[in-house]
């Protein structure tokens, strides 16, 4: 069961060079991919979703999203311990399509480091990794 609060206290949102995000909310931190990364994916059909009480370094690998035309690793922007994941997505993958960055959040994940935010960018910066592409 998701521990994150479904009020709009989300204390930031960050993104990485490899397209996930992480919306951080206290020590917890909500992870999925960005509308970049499902544009690029085009139209999902399945999402491996990790498992709960899964201990997670930041770059490791936590899930997989299969497209008609490619299949996406999800890395872990983030350390720590999975404690939710989005069983939504195993019956409707395609919300990672039409919400990748709200409904189709992957896991949620209890923080061991915060300073691992550090390196993440804000959305400005993220827009301007975009751009320079």
């Amino acid at each position: 069961k998701s521990r994150y609060q479904t009020c709009k206290a989300v204390v930031s949102t960050q993104s990485t060079g490899s397209h996930e995000w992480v919306n951080v909310q206290g020590s917890l931190g909500r992870v999925g991919i960005t509308d970049h990364a499902q544009a690029a994916l085009g139209d999902v059909v399945f999402v491996d979703i990790p498992e709960v009480d899964l201990d997670v370094d930041v770059g490791d690998e936590i899930a997989s999203v299969e497209s008609v035309k490619a299949v996406g690793d999800v890395a872990s922007p983030i350390g720590g311990i999975v404690v939710a994941v989005n069983e939504a997505l195993s019956d409707s993958p395609t919300l990672v399509n039409s919400s990748p960055e709200e409904d189709a959040w992957i896991a949620e994940i209890e923080i061991s480091d915060m300073s691992a935010l550090e390196g993440l960018m804000d959305k400005e910066a993220y827009d301007k990794f975009l751009l320079e592409g």
